[in-house]
């Protein structure tokens, strides 16, 4: 049964639908590069059913996407999903905590905190991502980046080691237009949409729950795209903008207020 915070995500997006009109999922990284060993030490390789990719907030916070599914290990420092690195740190999941109004149809909200069994070590290769501390938008034209293990093609195997990509805002009327999304999902004010407007550049399976990084802050987590069709300029990538109310929600759940 969809509950109360699912029906108000729902609305929203009708809200969101009306607002965009006016004058102003697969998920790899599609067109990037490996990135050098350990040069990325807020990011969280994520061992479930599926991999996926999350960024280290705290001590014993990881932040990634509500839709990704656990089993509970956890490893920090990790360049390569085979190795063994003694840079790596192995955690489990003391607790989930997804963002209580995410939608599965709509993709608001997709935002998940796990709370770790025991703190990690800071060090050169595990470091701590801190949160943006406005919820302001992403302009369009603002070059960001984000990191993986996910495909290198849409057929492909995943990457073994952590690979990342520059990336593009796209204007939000743009990404909805009947060119791309078409509001099937609607874009809306807590998503970014990010990519390249001849395509081949993008996130997909296996990134979901990577942070992207917009000039040196985090402002969004990896949410969705067109399945099947990663680096397709049809279907940029989508991520789920840490606007101010998600941030909020971030800060009491780790202070234990929610």
């Amino acid at each position: 049964m969809r509950n109360s915070c699912t029906f108000l995500a729902s609305s929203l997006s009708i809200a969101i639908f009306l607002l965009l009109i006016p004058g102003d999922f697969c998920v790899e990284i599609i067109g990037g590069n490996q990135v050098s060993p350990h040069s990325r030490p807020y990011m969280v390789l994520l061992k479930g059913e599926k991999i996926c990719a999350g960024a280290l907030i705290a001590k014993d916070w990881v932040l990634t996407a509500a839709h990704c599914v656990l089993k509970s290990q956890v490893i920090l420092g990790a360049h390569s999903i085979s190795k063994t690195e003694s840079e790596k740190q192995i955690m489990y999941v003391k607790k989930e905590f997804p963002y209580p109004c995410f939608d599965q149809y709509t993709h608001e909200g997709d935002l998940k905190l796990l709370q770790l069994n025991k703190k990690a070590k800071i060090n050169k290769n595990v470091s701590i991502l801190p949160l943006p501390k406005t919820g302001v938008d992403v302009k369009p034209g603002t070059v960001c980046r984000v990191a993986g293990w996910g495909r290198i093609h849409n057929n492909s195997p995943q990457s073994d080691t952590l690979r990342e990509v520059n990336i593009t805002v796209i204007n939000r009327r743009i990404c909805n237009d009947e060119k791309h999304y078409n509001y099937n999902p609607v874009i809306g004010l807590n998503m970014i949409c990010a990519g390249s407007p001849k395509g081949g550049k993008d996130s997909c399976n296996g990134d979901s729950g990577s942070p992207l990084i917009c000039e040196g802050i985090v402002r969004g987590i990896t949410a969705f795209g067109l399945p099947g069709k990663c680096g397709d300029p049809r279907g940029p990538g989508i991520y789920t903008l840490l606007s101010w109310k998600y941030l909020s929600w971030i800060i009491k759940t780790m202070k234990g207020l929610v």
